[in-house]
C-alpha cells in the first residue's frame, strides 16, 4: 500500500528527476534474473540528492510514528536500505541495525550486524520491492532472532502480484512511497513517456517473467 497519492506521484516524479527510475519501453534492460525489463530502479542514488534523500527520510519516518509509535529497533535490508535505514533510524533518534542476505562465513558469522534483543518491536527499511522474497529473507531472519516485527516501509515497489501473495502469506504489512502505477501515471502526467509506451509498460508488469518488448 502507498503512504497516499500525492505523495505517491512525488516520490515517483523525484525518482525520475535523478534518473534513479529510467524507463526504456524501446530499449529493455535485462536483470539478472535474465528478465527483459522496460524499467531500471536503483534507488540509492537517493543518497546523492540531499534535499531528496531528506524528503525521503522524513516521510518514512513520520509514517512510520503515525502508523506504528516508535519501534525500538530500525533495521535495514543489505545493501540497498542500510543508507536510508540509518537515516531513518536518526531521524527517530531510534538504534539500527541491518540484515545481510545470509550469514557470514567467518568471524561471528552474523546474518544480523548490530545490536538488537527479543521482544524489541522492529520496523523494517527496504529501498526497492520486487518479488519480496530477500524482503522477507531479512523479516525471518529478524524474527528468528525473537523480535517483533511491526511492518516494512520501502521506497519503491513494482507492484508484481506475486509480491503481494508473499507479503501476504508472511503476514508482514508493507508500506511504500510509490508503486509502479503511480510512476507510470506521474511519467504520462509530465510527457516523460507517451501513451503507446504507458500501453508497453503496463504489459510488462502483468507478465515480467514472459514479457518482450519486440
Amino acid at each position: 500500500m502507498i503512504f497516499n497519492k500525492q505523495t505517491a506521484k512525488k516520490t515517483a516524479e523525484l525518482l525520475l528527476q535523478i534518473h534513479a527510475i529510467k524507463l526504456q519501453p524501446n530499449n529493455p534492460f535485462t536483470w539478472a534474473s535474465g528478465w527483459k525489463s522496460p524499467i531500471y530502479c536503483d534507488n540509492r542514488i537517493v543518497l546523492s540528492y540531499p534535499p531528496i534523500r531528506n524528503f525521503v527520510r522524513e516521510t518514512m519516518a513520520k509514517h512510520i510514528e503515525q502508523k506504528y509509535g516508535k519501534p525500538d529497533v530500525i533495521a535495514g535490508v543489505a545493501t540497498g536500505a542500510i543508507g536510508i535505514g540509518i537515516l531513518v533510524a536518526e531521524y527517530l533518534g531510534l538504534p539500527f541495525i541491518y540484515v545481510r542476505p545470509e550469514a557470514k562465513g567467518h568471524g561471528r558469522q552474523n546474518q544480523i550486524e548490530g545490536h538488537v534483543e527479543k521482544g524489541q518491536n522492529v520496523v523494517v527499511i527496504e529501498d526497492l520491492i520486487s518479488t519480496g522474497k530477500s524482503s522477507l529473507n531479512a523479516v525471518k531472519a529478524l524474527e528468528e532472532a525473537g523480535v517483533n516485527i511491526k511492518g516494512m516501509v520501502a521506497i519503491f515497489s513494482y507492484g508484481f502480484e506475486v509480491a503481494n501473495n508473499n507479503f501476504k502469506e508472511a503476514n508482514i504489512t508493507l508500506d511504500t512511497l510509490s508503486n509502479y502505477d503511480c510512476l507510470l501515471e506521474q511519467a504520462l502526467d509530465t510527457k516523460y513517456i507517451t501513451t503507446k509506451e504507458q500501453t508497453v509498460l503496463a504489459e510488462w508488469n502483468a507478465n515480467p517473467s514472459e514479457w518482450n518488448a519486440f
